[in-house]
């Protein structure tokens, strides 16, 4: 399994992100434009469990949403879900900086969409990023 950027309600990406729109710094990361694949931490358990029901499939499988967006789109959709405004953009070398090679995968970005689990009849829970975020970051 491939994953893309795993959102969960502890640890991950959020873990980093959230507590910089709490603080009403939050926003796109370079410019914006990069497309951010990402996965519902629900949606990647049920992803196990119906890969183990089916042993017939075999073979390399996207685990994403089916519905990228881009990183600019991301930021607006946090902030919204943490009522915080979300237009700080974070300038490319600072990720970088901070974050390393991590950094750099952020800022490149990777458009990627799960069709062989499409294809073999898997559904996501959590397809938009608004409803996957409003699940994540309410107590």
């Amino acid at each position: 399994m491939r994953f893309g950027i795993v959102l969960g309600k502890s640890g991950g990406a959020l873990s980093q992100m959230i507590p910089l729109f709490k603080k009403c710094v939050g926003g796109p990361i370079g410019n914006g434009k990069q497309c951010f694949s990402w996965v519902h931490a629900a949606d990647l358990a049920e992803v196990f469990s119906f890969l183990l029901k089916h042993p017939e499939l075999s073979g390399p499988f996207n685990v994403c949403s089916p519905k990228p967006v881009t990183n600019s789109v991301l930021s607006k959709a946090l902030g919204k879900a943490l009522h915080r405004p979300s237009f700080i953009p974070a300038p490319g070398f600072m990720v970088r900086l901070v974050l390393g090679e991590f950094g750099s995968v952020i800022l490149n970005g990777q458009r990627v969409i799960p069709r062989r689990l499409m294809d073999s009849g898997f559904v996501f829970k959590y397809q938009e990023i608004n409803e996957a975020l409003a699940e994540l970051v309410t107590p």
